[in-house]
């Protein structure tokens, strides 16, 4: 009888025991799905402006909403592309020494997606035709 005592007196405790270890994994599993889905829900609303334009030439693009302006230099080949931006309506602009050249207004930024926005490049200032890319 004692035997059974001791028994139903630590089977409580393995109970409460196994219970604490189950809710501190649930947490851990838990803060783990909510950073990761911040992660992807970040990916998920940007967008990017990629194309030709003449190498070492400045593309700058503006939203139109926000005034977020990012640019980035056309490389060796002729190539740029601007990465994560918000998504939203652009104005793509082509420059020469911080002169605006050419412009593309409207350029539409959807979800996860790049809109390909070329700029004309006289003979030999842009190493790959616009259908190469």
């Amino acid at each position: 009888m004692n035997n059974s005592m001791h028994i139903k007196h630590n089977h409580p405790m393995r109970r409460r025991a196994f219970s604490v270890w189950s809710l501190a994994m649930a947490v851990i599993i838990g803060i783990g799905g909510v950073v990761g889905s911040a992660a992807v829900n970040a990916q998920s609303t940007a967008g990017n402006v990629f194309g030709i334009a003449p190498a070492g030439q400045t593309i700058t693009a503006k939203s139109t909403t926000t005034g977020l302006s990012r640019h980035v230099q056309a490389d060796a080949k002729g190539r740029y592309n601007i990465g994560a931006l918000p998504v939203g309506v652009y104005t793509v602009t082509l420059e020469k020494d911080g002169t605006p050249v050419l412009q593309h207004n409207n350029v539409q930024l959807t979800v996860g997606r790049g809109i390909k926005v070329d700029f004309p490049c006289s003979q030999g200032q842009c190493t790959e035709s616009a259908g190469n890319q």
